[in-house]
């Protein structure tokens, strides 16, 4: 496969055929199947062959799957096999988010899973996030998913979190000497039952009861209980010879109606979509969110993350978040090489609006440039201002 990459693959030869090989032989889902088939008479891309064997091991939980090159009916041609091997014990340990924000400090998760009897996965995690909420959150998490409850359409899931908060003095200033609104520790048991519809669309429906310890000794423990719906969609785009990719998510929260100490409701929409022009990568991302009511302060928008905003800081725009969200993100990346150690360099550029109902508040953007290779990725992120520049700087792990 490396002969074949040096020698200019992008532009001479064609696949002919793609097969799953190996001791394991999996059984593609839909999704896969249709993504198999739209790379079969297209140029041969080795880093796309490369993400789609990832894809597959990752969605099958298998040991390994590696692409082999062999030789075509004519010299022009190549058939790709993809060799599949299982694990000998179902079990996996990932790090999802490694990250070092220079404002920020270190948001780190690692998480482990077993897979028993090829329908039942039981995750365990550890985390210790200061990039998604108004807090910096830490503890531990357990999850157990049934992928096969009476149907393969239906999953039951049931997630326990149980975390310990730490807060930014500007966050805990804004909310007052009496602190009503911070809470030292929160637990979360959550069932769920996923549904789905389609190969492409999946819709969650659960229950979150959330307990939460407050700062303030003399307030009294809280429930924050909350009734969430999720639809999800995400699918390639068919009939171009560029590849397309679209996803996108609903997730509302409602509080009405299921007892507890907080009425609200919270919805979230996000959109991507996606087009690969040869070694050329064009990204657009819209997200979209509202919250009434009273709600917790983990249930309120945040801005100048690793992903929103890119440069900005948070407490500076508003240490307690707030309940309305706009963002867009276009994303550019061009992959400098293709083979055994991709690595690419992107540019970005971020505008949103973050506000409270009744409030007006100005649009801020930001731009930024980023280097990402197969093991890390680096980015400096530049907040639109008057005055002055403040770039921030971004350190990401991938395993």
């Amino acid at each position: 496969m490396r002969l074949v990459a040096e020698d200019n693959v992008n532009s001479r030869y064609t696949v002919e055929s793609i097969e799953v090989a190996g001791e394991a032989q999996p059984m593609l889902p839909q999704s896969l199947k249709k993504r198999v088939a739209s790379m079969i008479g297209a140029r041969f891309d080795p880093a796309q062959f490369d993400e789609l064997a990832q894809e597959i091991r990752k969605q099958l939980h298998l040991r390994s799957v590696e692409p082999h090159i062999v030789r075509g009916t004519t010299p022009d041609r190549v058939r790709v096999l993809l060799v599949a091997e299982r694990r000998s014990v179902e079990f996996d340990v990932s790090v999802p988010k490694f990250l070092y924000h220079s404002n920020q400090g270190w948001t780190a998760e690692a998480q482990a899973s077993t897979t028993i009897a090829r329908t039942n996965v039981v995750r365990v995690g550890l985390v210790s996030d200061g990039d998604e909420l108004t807090e910096r959150f830490s503890g531990v998490t357990a999850a157990y998913e049934n992928l096969n409850a009476g149907s393969d359409r239906l999953h039951t899931a049931f997630l326990i979190e149980d975390f310990h908060e730490q807060w930014n003095p500007a966050t805990a200033l804004a909310d007052g000497p009496a602190q009503p609104d911070l809470y030292r520790s929160r637990r979360n048991l959550q069932p769920e039952a996923i549904f789905l519809i389609a190969k492409p669309l999946t819709v969650t429906v659960g229950v979150s009861f959330e307990q939460m310890d407050m700062e303030n000794p003399a307030i009294s423990a809280r429930n924050a209980n909350a009734i969430v719906a999720i639809v999800r969609y995400s699918n390639p785009i068919e009939g171009f010879a560029e590849p397309q990719q679209f996803d996108a998510s609903y997730t509302l929260r409602s509080a009405y109606g299921i007892g507890g100490d907080y009425h609200y409701t919270r919805h979230n929409a996000a959109a991507r979509y996606s087009v690969k022009l040869g070694r050329s990568t064009l990204a657009d991302e819209a997200l979209a969110g509202e919250v009434s009511g009273n709600a917790p302060l983990y249930e309120r928008f945040v801005v100048g993350t690793s992903s929103l905003l890119r440069g900005w800081n948070r407490y500076e725009i508003d240490p307690l978040g707030g309940n309305r969200i706009l963002h867009n993100s276009v994303d550019y990346s061009f992959r400098m090489n293709s083979w055994e150690k991709p690595s690419s360099l992107e540019v970005f550029y971020d505008a949103g609006v973050l506000s409270n109902q009744g409030q007006a508040a100005p649009v801020r953007s930001s731009m930024g440039i980023g280097y990402r290779q197969s093991v890390f990725n680096l980015a400096l992120a530049f907040p639109f201002r008057q005055g002055r520049v403040e770039p921030v700087f971004m350190v990401g792990m991938n395993y």
